[in-house]
C-alpha cells in the first residue's frame, strides 16, 4: 500500500471532505516553489484550440473554483488548469455538508452549488496572475449565478465571459451541473444556442485581437440523440470543442451500500462509476463532429489504461479530479509519465487514435 493510501485510509476519511479540500489545497499552493522545479515530466506535446499543450491531462473544473492556486496545480503535473466554475454574481453554494465520498465505488458526491467569489472578483485575480507572469495554461469554466432566472441565463453568461475571457486562454460554457436549479435544461439546443452566441459575441469583443476557443461542458445523463444534437449544434455554431462529461445524477450499478447512497442524498456522482458513460460519449461524439472540433474527455479516468483508451475513443485532451483525491498528489505524474511510455506517446495535433 502507498504511503498516500494509507494516509487517506486512516486519517483523510475521517474528516469532512470539504475541510479535507481545503486543507490540501493550501498545503498545495504552499508547495508550490519546490514541486515546480520537480516536475521534469517525459510528455509529448498536444495541439489542440489552437494552442499546444504539454501534455493531454490537465486538472478538471470543481478544485480551484476561484483560481488561487493556478501554479501550485500545474507544478503537480497537470498540464493545463480548470478554473471554476465562475458565475455572474458571487454566491456561497448550497448548505453545509455539500462533498461526500462513496470510498467502495472510488466515487465522490457533491452538491456544491457553484460556490465562488464571482466573475468580478476572480477577474481581478487573474488579471494580477498573469501580470505576475501566470502562464499555465487556463481554462476557465464559467456558470449561471442562482438568482438569475433561466430566461436571463444568457444575460449572465455574458457577463462572465466579458470580466474573464481577457485572462482565459480558453472558455467553457457550464450547462451541465445537477446543483443549480434548472441549469441542465439550458442543454437542450433551443436554449443553449443564444447563450454560446452571446458569450462568443462578448468574448470577441474584449478579445478583438484574439480569438479565445470556446467549448461546453455536457452531462452523462443526456440521451445519445441529445448528445448527437449537441454535437450538431456545436459544429453549426463553430463551437472549438466539447467536455464530455460532468457528474451525473444516477446511482445505478454502485457498491457501496444503498443507505449509505441514500443518507447521502442529491448531487453530483464523479469517478470511477463514470468511466464506461463518459467514454462512450467520447466516442460518440468523435464519430459525429470528425476530426476538427477538440474533445476533453473526463470522468472516470483513474488509471494510465483508462486514459489511453479516453484518448483511443477520439479525446485530444484528458482532465481528472475524483482521481486526484483518491490517488494522491503523484497522480498526474504517474498519469503522464505512463501515457509518455506507452503506445500515446507520440505527439499528436488531432485527435489521438489507437496506435
Amino acid at each position: 500500500m502507498r504511503a498516500y493510501d494509507l494516509l487517506f485510509e486512516q486519517a483523510l476519511t475521517r474528516i469532512d471532505p470539504e475541510r479535507i479540500h481545503h486543507a490540501a489545497f493550501r498545503t498545495i499552493r504552499a508547495a508550490a516553489p519546490l514541486t515546480g522545479r520537480a516536475v521534469r515530466l517525459p510528455s509529448a506535446p498536444v495541439r489542440a484550440l489552437g494552442l499546444t499543450f504539454p501534455h493531454p491531462l490537465g486538472l478538471a473544473a470543481g478544485f480551484d473554483k476561484n483560481a488561487v492556486g493556478i501554479d501550485g496545480l500545474a507544478a503537480l503535473g497537470f498540464g493545463h488548469v480548470e478554473i471554476g466554475t465562475v458565475t455572474g454574481e458571487a454566491q456561497p453554494g448550497n448548505p453545509q455538508p455539500r462533498l461526500f465520498r462513496l470510498k467502495a465505488d472510488r466515487a465522490i458526491v457533491n452538491r456544491m452549488g457553484f460556490n465562488n467569489h464571482g466573475s468580478e472578483v476572480v477577474a481581478k485575480r487573474l488579471a494580477a496572475w498573469r501580470a505576475g507572469g501566470g502562464t499555465t495554461l487556463l481554462g476557465v469554466n464559467i456558470g449561471k449565478s442562482k438568482v438569475v432566472p433561466e430566461d436571463e441565463a444568457a444575460r449572465d453568461y455574458e457577463k462572465s465571459a466579458g470580466l474573464l475571457a481577457p485572462y482565459a486562454d480558453y472558455l467553457v460554457v457550464n450547462v451541465s451541473s445537477p446543483n443549480t436549479p434548472g441549469l441542465r435544461n439550458l442543454q437542450a439546443v433551443e436554449k443553449l444556442e443564444p447563450i454560446l452566441a452571446a458569450v462568443r459575441r462578448r468574448a470577441d469583443q474584449v478579445r478583438p485581437d484574439h480569438r479565445v476557443p470556446l467549448l461546453v461542458k455536457i452531462a452523462p445523463d443526456l440521451s445519445n440523440d441529445d448528445v448527437l444534437a449537441v454535437a450538431d449544434l456545436a459544429l453549426a455554431s463553430g463551437l472549438d470543442g466539447i467536455i464530455a462529461t460532468n457528474t451525473t445524477i444516477s446511482r445505478e450499478g454502485l457498491a457501496s451500500p444503498s443507505a449509505e447512497v441514500e443518507a447521502i442524498g442529491a448531487g453530483g456522482l464523479s469517478g470511477q462509476p463514470l468511466t464506461q458513460r463518459s467514454e462512450d460519449v467520447v466516442r460518440l461524439l468523435r464519430d459525429r463532429v470528425g476530426a476538427d472540433l477538440t474533445l476533453v474527455g473526463v470522468g472516470g479516468i483513474t488509471s494510465v489504461d483508462d486514459a489511453r483508451r479516453r484518448l483511443a475513443a477520439g479525446a485530444d485532451l484528458l482532465q481528472g479530479y475524483t482521481a486526484f483525491v483518491y490517488e494522491g498528489p503523484l497522480w498526474p505524474r504517474r498519469i503522464v509519465t505512463g501515457l509518455a511510455s506507452g503506445p500515446a506517446s507520440a505527439v499528436v495535433t488531432g485527435h489521438a487514435t489507437d496506435a
